[in-house]
């Protein structure tokens, strides 16, 4: 039995995890549930701790280049120290709150490649730590953050691409270290524009939207017109015209600076 508390104490044999989401789909500001699963091993063996917590895979720079990095940004244990009998199964269920800020991964059903965020389980085992896979949560976008997106499908642009950058954007209501970037095609209407950037960092009332345009080479250098910033209310997002409302700013700015 001695040998056999060795083994496990060095992986073999030992208790293993396995977490389970039972809804996977969810809104920033809302609840992912789930369980986690400890499968006992050949002896009994103390658990010191379990804990769940959300990790996303963001951009970092590094020197002139950028480099990929997980990043857990919310952490929940689970409970005390307890004690899983040889071959028993443990099953502890959990609810994890997903931050307001939490980028979208899912847009109209559709996952966003490259939106790797999801519910990593670590397990505690004599001092020894050990890592379940991370299983993959589907962000789909606030009611006030699909009627941007939408709008901005109304006036032509089509979806390019995004990502999670690790940093801070001044004068918002930021929290987390990191943020995220949906970036989208220009139609031919606009047609001194390449792309515009799209931003939000929401809490449980508003959000600030954050918007960058990109010019095509050759035109003149971009002020700072080109960068908007405003606030949307989650309860009152739809007593605006959000298609006119950016198709206006684009239009000004384009005009004042002769790109349209």
């Amino acid at each position: 039995m001695g040998f056999k508390k060795l083994l496990a104490s060095l992986g073999a044999g030992g208790a293993s995890v396995e977490t389970v989401l039972t809804e996977e789909n969810v809104v920033p500001g809302g609840v992912v549930r789930g369980e986690v699963r400890i499968q006992g091993g050949s002896v009994a063996q103390r658990i010191e701790g379990l804990s769940v917590g959300l990790q996303a895979r963001v951009e970092v720079e590094s020197g002139d280049h950028e480099v990929k990095q997980d990043l857990e940004f919310v952490k929940q244990r689970l409970g005390g120290e307890f004690e899983v009998q040889a071959g028993a199964v443990h099953v502890v269920p959990f609810g994890l709150h997903i931050p307001w800020e939490t980028p979208v991964t899912t847009i109209g059903g559709q996952p966003i490649r490259g939106m790797d965020i999801g519910v990593r389980t670590e397990l505690e085992i004599a001092r020894a730590v050990d890592s379940g896979d991370l299983d993959p949560v589907r962000v789909h976008p606030l009611p006030s953050q699909l009627a941007i997106i939408d709008a901005f499908g109304q006036l032509g642009f089509r979806f390019k691409s995004a990502d999670m950058e690790r940093g801070r954007i001044r004068n918002t209501r930021q929290l987390l270290p990191f943020y995220q970037e949906i970036e989208f095609f220009a139609p031919e209407r606009y047609r001194g524009l390449s792309q515009v950037e799209l931003t939000f960092v929401a809490d449980d009332r508003e959000m600030d939207v954050i918007l960058e345009m990109d010019k095509k080479p050759g035109l003149f250098t971009d002020g700072s017109d080109s960068y908007k910033a405003f606030r949307v209310g989650h309860h009152d997002f739809a007593s605006k015209d959000w298609t006119a409302y950016l198709d206006q700013w684009l239009t000004e700015v384009g005009g004042r600076r002769n790109w349209f």
